[in-house]
């Protein structure tokens, strides 16, 4: 094939034949390319007479899978996308206008698309009826579906508009998807997330929810198989919702119970007793921190009691062997400086390499920051501070190199 294909400009204003609309369950088709472009960011841009590839729209990801060829091989389609009715497909290879293509579409990707945004819909259509908030936000990827309420809702309530959505995936109602007429449209009333034109497609949930949508939806609740919220936080005045639906909700409990089940054979209990067992373990975990902490700083005080009977200079540079958290770096920079007037400091390893640092001046006074600056100008070091205490990283194979330019610097 050719590196690039390009028709007529006539062919890309013919809108594209929308397959995904006559029935949502169509998951191969024959179609005609009518132009084939380069794209700048890599690819070619496919487009058809007509497609059941559903592009990204309404908030949901696009359909993906391939085009079948005459000869056999296959054209991923790894994006779809629609602008002024026409359907464009990312491929990596160029097609040259007038091939005949079978598209065959990833149908668990499009069926759990549908599962989810069906659910959604249940879900939306309870909370508008609940308490009268309307969905402003919408988003379904391949690992997340979120929607954005426009008031606050109570964990207690969350919880029940789930069983309620839960209920009505068990009854298996009809789904209905349909294009009416103006005229039948203003009998009609509907959820929109934004002001419509043109014409509208309706989808209806027997008995929950009617709303405006672009998207394919299941025939049946019950193929949704269930619906479970993952996550629920305040958002912009509202809330923020996240579910997961049929597949993706089942991989998401079977998660949840091998952590169960981990946890009951880590802490030798019961499933039920696993918070009191992890509430145990971390009060002992706080306990046994206090208990080190007092130990540190004993032997910290009496380090530094030895170091200041032993040593003549007026500030020192301690190595740790070890990594420290920042608070006991901070200590041990302040018990040098209880002790020793001038410019002093502490290092310790630091994760991925190199070494975290510390350097604070004592009673004299002097600028630690000014000292910063030539470790920078020498050494490459980053960090800051105040002239009292700066702190920061340096990167180095060889720390005594760093020490003995420190003691010499600060002269």
């Amino acid at each position: 094939m050719q590196s690039l294909f390009i028709c007529g400009t006539m062919c890309s204003m013919v809108k594209t034949r929308e397959i995904y609309y006559e029935d949502a369950y169509i998951s191969e088709f024959d179609a005609t390319v009518l132009e084939c472009t380069r794209r700048d960011k890599g690819g070619f841009s496919v487009i058809l007479d007509a497609t059941a590839f559903f592009p990204e729209q309404g908030g949901q990801s696009s359909d993906i899978g391939v085009f079948r060829m005459e000869d056999g091989s296959q054209i991923p389609v790894s994006h779809t996308s629609i602008r002024d009715g026409v359907i464009s497909h990312i491929t990596d290879e160029g097609i040259e206008p007038g091939s005949a293509v079978h598209g065959i579409i990833d149908w668990e990707h499009r069926f759990s698309n549908m599962q989810q945004h069906t659910g959604e819909h249940i879900f939306s259509g309870i909370v508008n009826s609940r308490f009268g908030y309307d969905n402003v936000g919408f988003h379904l990827s391949d690992s997340e579906v979120t929607m954005d309420y426009s008031g606050p809702i109570s964990d207690e309530d969350i919880s029940r508009i789930e069983l309620a959505t839960n209920e009505a995936i068990w009854q298996n109602v009809a789904v209905r998807c349909e294009f009416p007429t103006d005229e039948e449209l203003k009998d009609i009333d509907y959820r929109s997330k934004k002001e419509l034109s043109g014409q509208i497609r309706i989808v209806t949930v027997e008995g929950y929810d009617v709303c405006a949508c672009c998207a394919p939806h299941v025939l049946r609740t019950g193929e949704i198989g269930l619906l479970k919220v993952v996550g629920c936080q305040n958002y912009k005045g509202g809330v923020r919702v996240s579910i997961l639906c049929g597949k993706r909700a089942l991989d998401y409990l079977s998660g949840c119970q091998k952590l169960v089940s981990d946890l009951t054979g880590f802490f030798t209990t019961k499933s039920s007793k696993i918070m009191d067992a992890v509430t145990r373990q971390k009060d002992e975990i706080f306990e046994l921190k206090g208990r080190l902490s007092e130990s540190t700083d004993k032997l910290l005080k009496y380090e530094m009691e030895d170091l200041a009977a032993s040593s003549e200079k007026d500030g020192v540079f301690l190595v740790r062997d070890h990594a420290l958290e920042g608070n006991d770096m901070r200590k041990t920079a302040n018990a040098i400086t209880e002790r020793f007037p001038g410019l002093s400091g502490v290092f310790a390893p630091a994760e991925g390499g190199g070494y975290r640092y510390i350097l604070a001046s004592g009673s004299a006074g002097l600028n630690a920051k000014d000292l910063q600056q030539r470790l920078f100008e020498t050494f490459g070091a980053k960090g800051g501070g105040s002239p009292q205490m700066v702190q920061g990283s340096i990167s180095c194979d060889n720390i005594s190199e760093v020490i003995k330019w420190l003691e010499e610097a600060k002269v």
